[in-house]
């Protein structure tokens, strides 16, 4: 959960610069929470206390406006309506790392993918997305390895993860589909060295940076064992109280 909000704050200041540089800052004075953490957090809320996710999502966004949110989600956050609108947009997946966490089986991994998922996204395609991502937290925290990683979401979910990012980089644009962005995401991870190479592999592609991070940050964090504490730390200094209160009560339930 933490890799993706680090992956999400890396990526802000890049997010509409088509940005194709490995070696930039991680932080700087611009980086900044988007929706990708405020609604991971919304998520894990929910999970933590067993609340009910559209009315959490809804209560998130409007205590946070102004962080980037997509226009139709916006629009049903406002909306009187609890119903789904069908999207396959990326938000769904990359606010649903804290279910790889949470859940010790595939079973109710995929399952509770799906139901977060379905409450705005209930297009195949969305779903898909956010199952993918959190499968492959899971199975990074069962130990699988990188190739056992890639050939159960190839099997899985049918993602092309064959290409290498070199083959992707120089014509990948701004996408905010899931199936544009989760399998790049996942190939960045699975090229990396490390939890920072990983975010850093992400952002390089351009595109939607920010969500690239959060979706590779979420599951290098799984597999790789943690955030590097000194990244960990700037992550946490970009914060609000109410959400660093979440990720403690979150990993500290993880712990128990």
């Amino acid at each position: 959960m933490l890799g993706a909000i680090t992956g999400d704050i890396i990526g802000s200041v890049y997010e509409f610069a088509n940005f194709k540089q490995y070696d930039f800052p991680l932080f700087s004075k611009e980086s900044f929470f988007t929706d990708d953490t405020v609604l991971t957090v919304a998520v894990a809320d929910a999970l933590i206390h067993n609340l009910d996710i559209a009315k959490t999502l809804k209560a998130y966004a409007l205590r946070y406006p102004d962080r980037g949110y997509g226009g139709t989600f916006y629009e049903w956050v406002h909306s009187s309506s609890l119903a789904p609108y069908n999207s396959w947009g990326n938000g769904s997946a990359m606010r649903t790392s804290s279910i790889g966490f949470f859940f010790n089986n595939e079973v109710d991994v995929l399952k509770a993918a799906r139901e977060f998922a379905e409450v705005t996204h209930n297009h195949p395609e969305g779903v898909k997305g956010a199952q993918a991502t959190a499968f492959a937290i899971y199975l990074a925290r069962q130990g699988c390895s990188k190739e056992e990683i890639k050939n159960d979401i190839t099997q899985w979910f049918h993602y092309d993860l064959s290409r290498m990012l070199d083959e992707i980089r120089p014509d990948y644009v701004f996408d905010v589909t899931c199936q544009g962005s989760v399998p790049p995401a996942i190939i960045a991870f699975l090229e990396s060295e490390n939890f920072e190479d990983a975010v850093r592999k992400a952002v390089s592609l351009g595109g939607d940076a920010d969500t690239l991070g959060c979706i590779t940050g979420s599951i290098a964090e799984a597999f790789y064992g943690q955030v590097p504490e000194e990244i960990a730390t700037e992550t946490m200094k970009r914060l609000p109280e109410e959400f660093r209160k979440i990720i403690e009560k979150f990993y500290l339930m993880l712990e128990g």
